[in-house]
């Protein structure tokens, strides 16, 4: 099999990709795209991403190219077998929750980060507002992971690789707390434990088969 190719940074949605990278165990190989520089607008990775985002996934055996990283998961749990939902409620269940990370979860503790850290003026009412709002998805997956063990399901899937690295960025890089979500808590240490999670936040860092985008 020819390694897929995985275009990447140092961000939660960047770690989405390389965390179901690593718990597939199909080959790939690592492109950093410098977006602190703004190499993702040079040509050759509008190319591939239009949107100039990471990630981006090219699987060379079948000629796709996969951007979005709800749909690179999904596409990956295809392509391996692994984490696929085994029915068709499940299914619904995985697509409900991955849109959720995409529709709230991301873009809240995204606009968070903006304000909070990078902005050159820090206004207090926005900063507050993103973090009440941070705190209120919190409670939701929380009130989720009260009645089963993962997002969508008993079993560990898709949904939560794509919600952990978020609520990992928000605790370590926002100030967060889970003192007041117990069962969020419990759901954040046990998949932070997983050995591939473990692997797949250090990517692209410490990857051995790595390339530049320039």
């Amino acid at each position: 099999m020819t390694p897929l190719q995985l275009y990447t940074y140092q961000t939660p949605n960047g770690h989405k990709a390389s965390i179901m990278l690593e718990e597939i165990g199909l080959p790939y190989d690592v492109h950093i795209v410098d977006i602190e520089n703004g190499k993702q607008t040079a040509p050759e990775f509008l190319a591939l991403n239009p949107n100039n985002k990471i990630p981006v996934i090219v699987d060379p055996d079948r000629d796709r190219t996969v951007f979005e990283s709800g749909a690179i998961l999904h596409y990956l749990a295809e392509r391996s077998g692994v984490l696929l939902p085994g029915s068709d409620a499940e299914r619904i269940q995985v697509l409900s929750w991955t849109l959720f990370q995409a529709a709230h979860v991301g873009p809240t503790l995204g606009q968070l980060w903006n304000y909070k850290i990078f902005a050159p003026e820090r206004i207090p009412y926005v900063i507050d507002r993103f973090a009440a709002e941070a705190n209120r998805i919190f409670r939701v997956l929380d009130g989720q992971l009260k009645r089963q063990s993962h997002i969508a399901g008993e079993a560990y899937g898709i949904a939560d690789v794509m919600t952990w690295p978020w609520i990992h960025a928000g605790l370590n890089k926002l100030g967060l707390a889970l003192e007041l979500t117990p069962n969020l808590a419990r759901w954040y240490s046990a998949v932070g434990a997983r050995p591939a999670v473990q692997r797949g936040l250090l990517v692209p860092r410490l990857l051995r088969h790595e390339s530049a985008v320039a």
